[in-house]
Order: structure tokens, then C-alpha cells, then sequence
């Protein structure tokens, strides 16, 4: 592939901008490619290589670049009335509704503009609501670029993981890792009457796709309940991707006290929301006496095309189609890291997918120590043989890869990540197929995918494995 444009392109950006990316995610080695347009499923690039898109935004585009016609005529009629006002719309009122038909935890919902935005409020929310001051935040989560998260360490260590935040922030959010009870269970003993909130994502899906083990979550909205303290689920991510238009919070059936929203529900378009219980997310001012505000929030562009985007969600075969060709997908690479590689792990439900590049595990697939059959497959200790989830991690007991399977932050960032960016990451370009650029970040299906790019997408994955 010729990048000629694309290097010139950076070259100019990093004399106007800093790092020549305006998200540092974006900085891949050596530079990254500047896109020029969306196709459906693809991206163009601005020296025309084509590229099948499995980040679509990093999540946003459930529907590819090419959105359905009520969509884009809703965008173009209230881009053309006028970009915004200062003033509530009715737009703004029928997705709130919308939202709150939908998802479990939510009677209220108070819509910003990132999901930054709203994780910042759902924390003041809750440290207004009960008086607290602490946050309890899994190790390795990522909550946008606040204060009271870009934090790092663990529970009696905990420190910023960025320069200019200062130490006072970190002394108020405790770090514990996801999938640890025992961990959550002595910080609450230690801490219980000082903590607002459990601040968590559902599914980690900014650290490699970690599924949460059996209980954990409900052991979360025990232990929020027992003490007093708020349960918020970040589904900025999972948010009207992991279990339909109930969100995560119906596929695992545990109802968060507070949701934080973003992408989707935005239909591509700069977007977070807050929402819950009425007799919490009414102490956001006016109604209560949390301050929240801006400028841009409830903008009608973007109300518009989120509501467009889940009333077609709500009434066509979306998610069956999405969620099909991403089993698919996660099938097929389980085959092809069965011969190939069989020490990392296929990770992802619903819609979203990662291969994280994992360094435990025998030769098989089972774990050290395992019997194995004539076939080189794990036995238990009776000689049964041990099934591997075949679609994605699931966290099972009885799976053969359980016991070294990524189950915290930790557990991905213990991954090769160097091997994911420097080499499996660029030939996948080379190929056509454009990942997100780290080991962390998810992976997307969209609607506008199709059998043959599952196929092609495979062929890559074989391969460069």
C-alpha cells in the first residue's frame, strides 16, 4: 500500500497539533493513515487504500458509515433547521423516553456531550447524593479522562496515573481488581461508610473485553446495597451493543443504581447521558442541587440521530444480524488460534471482539498441568474432556482455559502488547483489515458487515498467525 499522502498529511499535523493526533489512541506506528471517507463497511484513506473498519469509531457506528435513510434524513432535516438554540426540543424528550422504556435502571435520563462528561457527573451525583467522598474503581477500567479515575495502584497505594492531577484526587477512589469479591469485600469492611459509589464497566471493555466471573456482579449490588452506596455501570461501550436495547444491565440481569451512556446512544455524533433512578438523577440542578450543565447538551442533531438510530435498532433484525456475524467471527478465530496460537484468547460478546495476545497456558489450549487425551485436548481429574468456550471468553469453570484466561486489567496488559502493535496490528493494515491500534481497545461489527468480510477477515488472521 502506497501511504504517501497519509505521511505528508501527519508530517503537516504535528507542526498544528500536538502529537499530530487529537486522541492519543490514534498515534499508531510509524503514522497513522488519515481518512478520507466511509463506505458501508469500510474506510477510504486519503491515498485510497480501502480498509475493512472493525473500530467504527471506536463503537459508535452500529450501523457502519452509511447509516439508514431515517437516520441520515432525520441529521440532514435538523441540521438544516438550525444547529442549536439554547432552548429543550421535543427530539431531546422522545430519546429520553426512548431510553427509559428500554433500560433497566433508568427513570430519568440527563444527556451530555461525552462519555467523559458523564462519568465526571455520575461521580459528583453520587458523592452528592450520599454525602461520601470515595469511589471505589477497578484496576485497569477506564472512565474518560477525569480526575477521580486516571488512577493507578491498588487500594492502600493509590496514586494519578497522569501528571497534573493532583494526589488529593487519588486519596478519595480506591483501585481493586475486577472479578476479586475478596478484594471489594475488605475495601468495603475498611472503608464501608466513606464510599459513594462502585464505578464500573459491566464488561472491561477497554482492556481487552474482560466478561465478569459468575456472581461478581451481583456480589457488587450486594455490597453497594448493604452499605449504603451507589452501583453506576459505565456502558459507555456496552451501552445499546452487549444485550440489545437493555444494554448489559439486561443480559446479566443486575440493575445499576446509575448508568453513564455514550456512543450509540448518540448515533455517531458527540454524545453522554446519565441516567437512573428518578429520586437520584433528580438532584442534578435544577431539580435538586448537583450541579450539572452545557452548552451543547441535548443538541438536536445529535438527540435526533440517536433516537433514529435505536427506534431502526428497535424495529428491524439489528442486533440479530450484528451479533450473528460476530459469533461467527469469534468462532472462526478460535479455529484458527487452535493451530496457529493456541496460547492467547478470543475474547468478546454480542457485537464487540478481541483476540488479546495472551502468554499463559499449555500447547493445547488447557491448562499447566492438565490431563490430555490422545488428541492433545484437556482432561478434568475423572478423564472427561474439558470444552473451550468457542465464541469468545465466557469466564465458565468448566472451560479449559479458565484458569488463564485474562480476568483483570492486569491480566490483558500482561498480554504481548508489543507483538499486537508493532507486528499483528500492522500486517492487518497491510491487509486491509483496520483493528483498533492496541491490545486494549474493543472491536466492532457492524450492520453493514457481511459473511464475506468475516471470511476475509479470517483469511487475514490465518495468515499473519
Amino acid at each position: 500500500m502506497n501511504h504517501d499522502e497519509s505521511r505528508a498529511l501527519y508530517d503537516r499535523a504535528l507542526s498544528a497539533i500536538p502529537g499530530g493526533v487529537n486522541s492519543s489512541v490514534r498515534a499508531t506506528r510509524p503514522y497513522p493513515f488519515f481518512v478520507d471517507h466511509g463506505d458501508g463497511a469500510h474506510v477510504v484513506d486519503a491515498d485510497g487504500n480501502r480498509y475493512l473498519d472493525y473500530v467504527m469509531g471506536y463503537g459508535p457506528l452500529l450501523y457502519g458509515h452509511d447509516p439508514p435513510e431515517p437516520v441520515q434524513a432525520a441529521i440532514q432535516s435538523y441540521a438544516s433547521e438550525g444547529p442549536m438554540y439554547g432552548a429543550p426540543t421535543e427530539v431531546e424528550v422522545e430519546l429520553a423516553e426512548f431510553v427509559a422504556r428500554h433500560v433497566p435502571s433508568v427513570e430519568l435520563t440527563r444527556f451530555v456531550n461525552s462519555g467523559t462528561e458523564a462519568t465526571v457527573s455520575a461521580v459528583r451525583l453520587a458523592r452528592g447524593h450520599t454525602g461520601r467522598d470515595k469511589i471505589v474503581v477497578m484496576q485497569g477500567g477506564y472512565h474518560g479522562a477525569q480526575e477521580s479515575t486516571l488512577v493507578e495502584g491498588d487500594a492502600e497505594t493509590a496514586m494519578p496515573s497522569s501528571p497534573g492531577i493532583p494526589p488529593s484526587f487519588a486519596e478519595h477512589t480506591i483501585p481493586v481488581p475486577f472479578n476479586d469479591s475478596e478484594a471489594i469485600e475488605a475495601v468495603f469492611e475498611a472503608h464501608g461508610d466513606d464510599i459513594a459509589a462502585v464505578l464500573t464497566e459491566p464488561i472491561l471493555g477497554n482492556t481487552g473485553i474482560v466478561h465478569p466471573v459468575d456472581g461478581y456482579l451481583e456480589r457488587l449490588r450486594e455490597l453497594t446495597d448493604a452499605h449504603g452506596a451507589l452501583l453506576i455501570f459505565d456502558e459507555v461501550i456496552t451501552g445499546f451493543r452487549v444485550g440489545g436495547l437493555q444494554c448489559a444491565q439486561g443480559k446479566f440481569g443486575v440493575t445499576p443504581d446509575v448508568t453513564t451512556f455514550g456512543k450509540i446512544v448518540g448515533g455517531g455524533f458527540p454524545v453522554g447521558a446519565i441516567g437512573g433512578r428518578a429520586e437520584i438523577i433528580e438532584e442534578f440542578t435544577p431539580a435538586g442541587e448537583v450541579f450539572q450543565s452545557g452548552t451543547f447538551s441535548g443538541h438536536p442533531v445529535t438527540m435526533a440521530a440517536g433516537y433514529e438510530y435505536l427506534k431502526y435498532a428497535a424495529e428491524n433484525d439489528v442486533y440479530d444480524h450484528v451479533n450473528g456475524l460476530a459469533e461467527r467471527l469469534r468462532e472462526g478465530i478460535t479455529d484458527v488460534l487452535e493451530d496457529r496460537a493456541p496460547s492467547y484468547t478470543v475474547v468478546g460478546t454480542d457485537s464487540m471482539f478481541k483476540t488479546v495476545f495472551t502468554r499463559r497456558g499449555a500447547p493445547d489450549g488447557g491448562s499447566e498441568g492438565d490431563a490430555l487425551d490422545s488428541e492433545g485436548n484437556a482432561l478434568d481429574s475423572e478423564g472427561n474432556a474439558l470444552e473451550v468456550c468457542d465464541a469468545g471468553c465466557r469466564q465458565r469453570e468448566s472451560c479449559a482455559k479458565y484458569d488463564h484466561c485474562p480476568k483483570t486489567g492486569a491480566d490483558v496488559a500482561d498480554a504481548e502488547v508489543e507483538r499486537w502493535e508493532r507486528l499483528f496490528w500492522q500486517e492487518m493494515k497491510q491487509r486491509g483489515i483496520f483493528l483498533t491500534a492496541n491490545q486494549f481497545e474493543s472491536q466492532f461489527v457492524s450492520y453493514a458487515h457481511t459473511d464475506s468480510d468475516v471470511e476475509e477477515t479470517l483469511e487475514a488472521y490465518k495468515t499473519i498467525l
